[in-house]
């Protein structure tokens, strides 16, 4: 069973995403991690760069597969977790903590395209 705060959104696409003040931050899920098994590889987006909802904010590889990780909103990248590229398996041991990017979303308030727990809990049927 996997491990899914309440106080995070989730978008269906596995990511997480944690409003702090006016940004926010985004990484993949515990269920997403899990499925993905022992994380090799990680890359983040740069900052400055400007995203759309559904683009490609960073990319993963495990021994399994690679998979990438998609902004659920849109706005400028103001912060990349650096620390991913050299320690990819910090993911495995808590995705919670292994953020991807802040993000200033170019709208202010919570996006209504995003789930709660007990939304991501039941499409990922937990």
């Amino acid at each position: 069973m996997s491990n899914i705060p309440n106080d995070l959104l989730y978008a269906k696409s596995h990511e997480w995403i944690k409003l702090d003040g006016d940004t926010f931050l985004i990484g993949i899920t515990d269920h997403a991690q899990c499925e993905l098994g022992d994380l090799v590889f990680a890359e983040v987006a740069a900052v400055g760069k400007v995203l759309k909802a559904g683009q490609v904010i960073g990319s993963i590889e495990s021994v399994k597969t690679a998979s990438d990780i998609y902004s659920p909103v849109d706005g400028e990248v103001i912060e990349s977790n650096s620390t991913l590229g050299d320690k990819p398996e910090q993911i495995n041991e808590d995705p919670y903590a292994s953020w991807f990017i802040r993000i200033r979303p170019a709208q202010p308030g919570i996006p209504t395209n995003l789930l709660d727990a007990a939304g991501y809990k039941a499409m990922i049927g937990e």
